[in-house]
């Protein structure tokens, strides 16, 4: 068993910085893809970034250049600097990732989801 526990949301003014963090803990697993989603108010989940774990990153055009994902592998977590952000970066932010654990398999994990506001 595995889960994804999430930090780092918050309010903020527009051009401040965040930094989210998703932390994977649980028995003895694999950590494959990770990745990071939003979904705003009214509007459906959306690809924020994604990282496999043997590609290259990809980012939705909404964000190029302003927020970045990066993985450490020796903590098992993924982290997402947010930087310049504005009001349309509001919503709520989840952690994704691609696991195998022993005696489960493959699967498909999401973090809890946590909250970040950007104020005008």
């Amino acid at each position: 068993q595995v889960q994804l526990v999430e930090s780092g949301g918050g309010l903020v003014q527009a051009g401040g910085s965040l930094r989210l963090s998703c932390a994977a803990s649980g028995i003895m697993f694999t950590i494959n893809g990770m990745g990071w989603y939003r979904q705003a108010q009214g509007k459906q989940r959306e690809l924020v970034a994604a990282m496999p774990s043997g590609g290259r990153t990809n980012y939705a055009d909404s964000v190029k250049g302003r927020l970045t994902i990066s993985r450490d592998n020796a903590k098992n977590t993924v982290y997402l600097q947010m930087n310049n952000l504005n009001p349309a970066d509001t919503a709520v932010y989840y952690c994704n990732a691609d696991i195998w654990a022993v005696r489960v398999g493959p699967a498909t994990y999401w973090g809890q989801g946590t909250q970040v506001t950007v104020s005008a």
